[in-house]
């Protein structure tokens, strides 16, 4: 009797009760928001506005967590300096070319026209910051142990944060909206705003243009083959250095995109503004499964659902109070759930020794 209950894996059964734990408290939380109506009552209008805003937030952090999951998809890396890319590329086309654009008057009569040009300058910047870093700083470290690039990559992202706030100032940046931008849009009786729906649409065509680009040409092929073995890869003639820096500048240009809409969004940037969606982005790509695109995808906008409704839906049931005070809480905890249901992420798969 002593020998089995020594045998008993403890850890295993604690980390059960913590499961169990809080599926019944989401469980009650829901069912006392819904079934006895406890907290605030909201409209339909409210729950669809809370549904389109997390798709909203959820697709920029999916085009952000694709930077994070490209580079470990290829280098098995975490690139903490994301966020900066994601940040040098919205506050220099905001200061250089947003601003001036709204204070000739030309934003808001071509307000395409000039959200392209911000859109193209953003990427510029946040492609060559991505570029000076993988060359500087991560190159020459590739054959090293694993926590020397991720050292490396935290140090990086404190060197753009503070370079860029000597560039720019730590004040937040007002970002312009153009007049065509504001205001709100009626679909199926419900009205949302329109840089929300304009964030989804974006969104949903870089996707497509990235799977296009990963699947369907000779530069998506040399991404996949060096990601499935670098030295094969060279043996086949892939110049390897030239393919990891496409992978990079790809997923800056992505960041950069995420940024210019970011800002229309929020209307502000700032030189802290990529830590936060950084570190949201990166609990994406590990929701939908660290490597995979289609799972970071699928982690993004998860993640922006569950930011947006759980507060209202399981914390308000719960009787916590300042509920949506508390939605990065929620994020967090969702990675920690998943972390501990499925460590492998949505749609990851279970690594082999060998790349683990």
């Amino acid at each position: 009797m002593t020998n089995r209950f020594k045998e008993l894996d403890w850890v295993g059964i604690a980390l059960w009760l913590f499961r169990a734990i809080i599926i019944i408290l989401v469980i009650y939380g829901v069912a006392a928001k819904i079934i006895a109506g406890r907290g605030t009552e909201y409209a339909s209008t409210d729950w669809a506005t809370f549904v389109i805003s997390g798709l909203s937030q959820g697709s920029l952090y999916a085009l952000i967590a694709l930077g994070y999951t490209l580079v470990y998809g290829i280098l098995f890396m975490i690139n903490f300096a994301h966020g900066e890319f994601f940040m040098s590329g919205g506050m220099t086309a905001a200061v250089f070319v947003a601003a001036p654009l709204a204070a000739s008057g030309f934003l808001d009569q071509q307000p395409y026209l000039g959200l392209l040009a911000i859109v193209i300058v953003a990427m510029i910047v946040s492609v060559s910051v991505a570029l000076l870093t993988e060359r500087i700083a991560y190159r020459p470290l590739r054959k090293a142990p694993r926590l020397v690039p991720l050292i490396t990559a935290i140090g990086a992202s404190f060197f753009w944060q503070y370079f860029f706030r000597g560039l720019y100032g730590g004040s937040i940046i007002p970002f312009p909206l153009p007049d065509a931008f504001q205001g709100r849009v009626e679909i199926l009786g419900f009205e949302f705003l329109k840089t929300r729906f304009g964030v989804m649409l974006v969104s949903l065509i870089v996707l497509l243009a990235l799977y296009i680009l990963i699947q369907r040409t000779r530069t998506g092929k040399a991404i996949r083959a060096v990601a499935e073995n670098k030295d094969t890869a060279a043996l086949m003639g892939i110049d390897v250095d030239r393919t990891i820096a496409i992978t990079f500048a790809v997923g800056a240009a992505m960041a950069a995109i995420a940024a210019v809409f970011w800002g229309l969004v929020f209307r502000q940037v700032h030189f802290f503004m990529g830590f936060v969606p950084g570190i949201k982005a990166f609990t994406a790509a590990v929701l939908g499964g660290i490597g995979s695109i289609p799972g970071a995808a699928i982690g993004g906008l998860f993640l922006g659902v569950i930011e947006s409704l759980g507060p209202p839906l399981v914390l308000e049931g719960l009787g916590i109070p300042g509920a949506h005070q508390l939605k990065d809480m929620t994020a967090f905890l969702l990675l920690v759930l998943v972390l501990i249901f499925r460590p492998q992420g949505i749609v990851g798969e279970k690594l082999s020794e060998e790349k683990a």
